[in-house]
């Protein structure tokens, strides 16, 4: 009788949600209007974001993998790599929810998947996506639990993963508070592979399957470099000047710029020679902090209009997307940025493959266990003020072996944690059978 009312009750959950989503659908495209005005792409293919979606046979019967914007690409394209290498005919389709999300799945993977974009968590949209594409197994990356496109996906009795999955301490007290239906949405997953054992703990305390739930680590530890960063990083170098110390700041979010520019001001006052390579986390911000800068009398350049700095520059404006690995290359010291306000930061292992000595923010609870590995090690630095970040810059732009061995010992991280790809190909295989 319990388990009866329990289904009745997410059911009328389910109801209620849809309805819910169904009156919001006008400010939702007015929304798309409006970052139209900066990402024109948010104007196009509104079709899809409704199920409506145009896919050649060929594209049906294989695996369906969402991420939801450019981050979980990045990892996500580690992994289809493996699966088109093990299974050459098996057909891909990536979903994303953000613009830059499809771009980066275009630059990393060009044709050799399908992409679109996600449908709208709503009956009708996820239905119409699922009789298309037929998938054999839906992917979800990290943490992208939606009720309709669960249950819609489970009821066609196709298995689900939620792949390199993570859930911070904020995020699990949250789903807490509806814990009945995130125990229903988590009842319907196939298997949650976890980046680390907090994440598996947190999933098994809001109702996952402890048979179901795998610690396989966290799937960027597996990224490799592209064979052409090294031409590329000395052609930029000579842009930016070769005998020029490079402090970037990098993924920056809205409100951090200013904290970052104050603690500019004082290692320009140190150390006159040095360059700041500034590159905010979405692109729609790109000629506000532009003007921020500018505002703040420093000279700019911008690599959207492939300018050259000389000794006058002050900042270099990196307002291009696909490009991060590039930037940390030619950089001294990282600041890796959505961390010292509470954004929960951003990806530290890639400048901590290319061996740099990074500083992050306080905030940093969608890395924790790539940050706690790293400060284990005597690997990163974490600040809390603009001060702060200046004396640690500063430090290390001064002392080339520190720099150097903060930036070796970051790379043995890395290294010690590689595999979590091959470990999730261990379930893929077991569900793709």
């Amino acid at each position: 009788m319990r388990n009866h009312c329990k289904k009745i009750a997410i059911k009328l959950f389910r109801l209620i949600y849809s309805v819910l989503f169904y009156c919001a659908l006008p400010l939702i495209l007015v929304r798309l209007l409006w970052r139209s005005r900066k990402l024109p792409g948010y104007r196009k293919r509104w079709g899809e974001r409704f199920g409506f979606i145009d896919l050649p046979a060929s594209a049906q019967h294989g695996v369906w993998i969402h991420s939801v914007s450019v981050g979980e690409t990045v990892a996500a394209a580690l992994l289809i790599k493996s699966i088109q290498q093990c299974y050459p005919d098996l057909p891909i389709v990536v979903t994303t929810m953000t613009v830059t999300g499809s771009e980066r799945v275009k630059t990393l993977l060009g044709d050799t998947v399908f992409h679109r974009y996600v449908p709208y968590d709503l009956p009708c949209a996820v239905k119409r996506f699922l009789k298309c594409v037929q998938p054999k197994l839906l992917v979800l990356m990290e943490t992208e639990l939606w009720p309709n496109l669960l249950h819609y996906t489970h009821r066609a009795s196709i298995p689900i993963v939620l792949a390199n999955a993570r859930l911070s301490e904020k995020s699990a007290c949250n789903y807490e508070r509806v814990s009945w239906v995130t125990q229903s949405m988590l009842s319907q997953l196939s298997c949650v592979a976890a980046q680390a054992k907090e994440d598996a703990d947190r999933f098994c305390r809001l109702g996952a399957d402890k048979n179901k739930v795998q610690i396989t680590g966290n799937i960027k530890f597996d990224l490799s470099l592209p064979s052409n960063l090294e031409t590329e990083a000395q052609a930029l170098k000579k842009q930016l000047g070769e005998q020029r110390l490079i402090f970037i700041a990098a993924s920056t979010r809205e409100g951090e710029e200013v904290y970052i520019l104050e603690a500019f001001a004082r290692i320009k006052a140190k150390l006159p020679e040095c360059l700041l390579l500034l590159v905010p986390r979405h692109p729609d911000r790109f000629s506000m902090v532009a003007d921020l800068c500018r505002a703040r009398g420093y000279q700019i350049a911008l690599r959207s209009a492939r300018q050259s700095c000389d000794e006058k520059t002050d900042i270099f404006l990196g307002d291009s997307m696909g490009e991060m690995l590039l930037f940390y290359r030619v950089s001294d010291v990282v600041f890796v940025g959505g961390s010292l306000l509470p954004y929960g930061g951003q990806n530290v292992l890639e400048p901590a493959v290319l061996g740099r000595a990074i500083i992050v923010g306080p905030h940093t609870f969608n890395f924790t266990e790539a940050v706690r590995l790293l400060k284990d090690a005597q690997a990163i630095e974490i600040v809390a003020t603009a001060d702060a970040l200046a004396d640690k810059v500063i430090r290390f732009l001064e002392d080339q072996a520190l720099r150097s061995s903060y930036g070796d010992r970051a790379k043995q991280v890395v290294e010690k944690n590689r595999g979590a790809v091959a470990k999730h190909m261990v379930i893929l295989k077991q569900l793709l059978l």
